[in-house]
């Protein structure tokens, strides 16, 4: 625990602590009575009102589309699932400013919606809900998925033989053993959804706000750093307390589980209701998932004077740029590869070592840990990275001219996706394998070599995969610490977006392709690895 704990105090608490103590301090007194006055005004309590109960409606959604999704994935074997699941989870890693946009191309004015049956649906909440439908699809995919893959169906067959229906069966046996990924992943969803930025702002317009929206808005454009610190406290102390009714009531939940190799359990579909259920989840991702992206992509093929390949072809100038980047737009591809490297090695030993200690430890303080570690996906990001500006500027903690400071704060978001895909399977190992180890002398070290690692491998290649994508995709810190030079594919796109002309746009559409390619391939190449571990076709 010494290492996870050190590291998020070091790199969270202390840069938020620095920022929300610079709005609530003046002339060296404190200012609680602020926290009063923000949270009376009628405003307020509205968007924090909103942004609760859509942040619950998108968490509900989500699950509802998603786990047939989940089944299809770790059950079936059918061509190009591989590459399937990389593309799923290509909208996770997307600005959500761009997604927005291309949200609003099929839902708003002149989209193919209302092209075909004359509806709208930009500025109200299902333009939002469906949007965090699209983005968080592939959380509960890879987190219920992994698991469900390994999970022995024969046991759910026992069941049968005995009498079960196959409702009941699944209820009993399935369900039981999945609740806890279920859980991550609703909690991940809900994180992410509550924290909402991009989506909110772009198609609620200026009907819906978030408290991330309205932090935003308070810091960036009112510049009040007193109501955004006691918003941010809000923010901060709700997050604390789900995670903590999260972490007291699943552990109670989790136990020893049977898993079998993910080759064992996927085969092709049997009989007219499977072959339904997978038609029907490939439509639903066609619709949900590749729609937009196809907008987004035809968008950046609209080159100037017809040329298809215009856009393209102008981010490899800084004078074609208009001045808004001091290298090639091109460069910030190698830049983001290398950042999301560094920082998934930093989320996986950090999160492994925290999993770990989850798993072989008990009590209040473990639980208080588990909570502590997803504290980073329900702070705000506009905090996180104006903290690190103002608390990391001093020696020994200089960091503010350094490259490693853009993986440290990617690395913060990598974290609880690491811990929470690893940990529900690293508590299904039975602990009776890793005594019987012990028995035969294999010290603590060659017993997590010789029968952890070879079942936490699969959850170990999705923790990297979701670790990498987040941090390809991460915006709202970076955007504040990333050096002009050395810009990454969000930021890169952002600056064009906020720049007006049909260049700019299309150049930020022609990046935001690159960047869905990007994690396309680095996903589908993972896949492969993966599928090489354990077999899986």
């Amino acid at each position: 625990m010494a290492v996870p704990l050190a590291f998020l105090a070091v790199f969270f608490a202390y840069p938020v602590a620095a920022i929300t103590a610079r709005g609530l301090k003046a002339g060296g007194e404190w200012r609680f009575a602020r926290i009063g006055e923000v949270l009376g005004d009628p405003a307020v309590r509205e968007v924090l009102w909103f942004t609760t109960w859509q942040a619950a409606a998108s968490t509900a959604l989500t699950l509802a589309v998603a786990l047939p999704g989940a089944y299809v994935f770790a059950r079936f074997a059918f061509p190009g699932k591989q590459l399937l699941r990389a593309v799923v989870t290509v909208p996770f890693v997307l600005p959500t400013v761009v997604a927005g946009t291309a949200f609003l191309a099929v839902l708003g004015r002149g989209g193919l919606l209302e092209d075909l049956w004359g509806v709208r649906l930009d500025t109200t909440v299902w333009a939002i809900l469906l949007a965090h439908v699209f983005f968080n699809y592939a959380v509960v995919v890879r987190t219920v998925g992994g698991l469900w893959s390994q999970l022995d169906p024969r046991q759910e067959e026992a069941a049968r033989v005995l009498g079960a229906s196959r409702l009941g069966a699944w209820r009993r046996v399935t369900l039981p053993a999945l609740a806890p990924a279920v859980a991550a992943a609703a909690l991940m969803v809900f994180l992410f959804t509550f924290t909402s930025f991009g989506v909110v702002q772009i198609l609620g317009g200026p009907h819906y706000a978030t408290l991330e929206v309205e932090i935003y808005r308070q810091t960036a454009q009112l510049l009040d750093l007193p109501t955004a610190a006691v918003l941010t406290l809000v923010q901060f102390t709700a997050v604390a307390g789900l995670l903590a009714v999260h972490a007291r009531t699943v552990r109670r939940r989790e136990s020893a589980l049977r898993l079998v190799d993910p080759a064992r359990t996927a085969r092709r579909p049997r009989g007219a209701a499977q072959w339904t259920l997978l038609g029907a989840v490939l439509a639903q991702i066609a619709l949900l998932i590749l729609l937009p992206l196809a907008v987004l992509v035809e968008r950046s093929f609209r080159g100037p004077d017809g040329h298809w390949l215009g856009y393209y072809r102008a981010l490899g100038s800084v004078a074609d740029s208009g001045g808004v980047f001091l290298v090639p737009p091109i460069e910030a591809v190698g830049n983001s590869l290398r950042y999301a490297a560094v920082a998934t090695v930093i989320a996986l030993v950090v999160g492994g070592l925290a999993a770990a200690a989850l798993t072989r430890r008990a009590g209040r303080l473990v639980r208080g840990f588990d909570a502590l570690l997803m504290l980073p996906l329900g702070t705000s990001a506009v905090t996180v990275g104006f903290g690190f500006l103002i608390a990391l500027d001093e020696p020994p903690l200089d960091l503010r001219a350094s490259w490693i400071l853009v993986p440290l704060a990617q690395a913060l978001v990598g974290v609880p996706f690491v811990v929470r895909t690893m940990l529900p399977v690293l508590r299904a190992v039975d602990p009776r394998l890793r005594e019987a180890a012990a028995v035969l002398g294999a010290s603590p070290l060659r017993a997590w070599r010789e029968v952890d690692l070879p079942l936490v491998g699969r959850a170990l290649g999705i923790a990297a995969g979701f670790a990498f994508a987040v941090s390809l995709g991460e915006f709202g810190a970076t955007v504040f610490i990333a050096r002009p030079d050395n810009p990454t594919l969000p930021v890169a796109v952002s600056r064009f977006l906020g720049r007006a002309g049909d260049i700019n746009y299309g150049q930020a559409m022609a990046l935001s392709t690159v960047l869905m390619l990007v994690c396309a391939c680095s996903l589908l190449l993972l896949e492969r690895i993966r599928a090489d571990r354990t077999g899986e076709l």
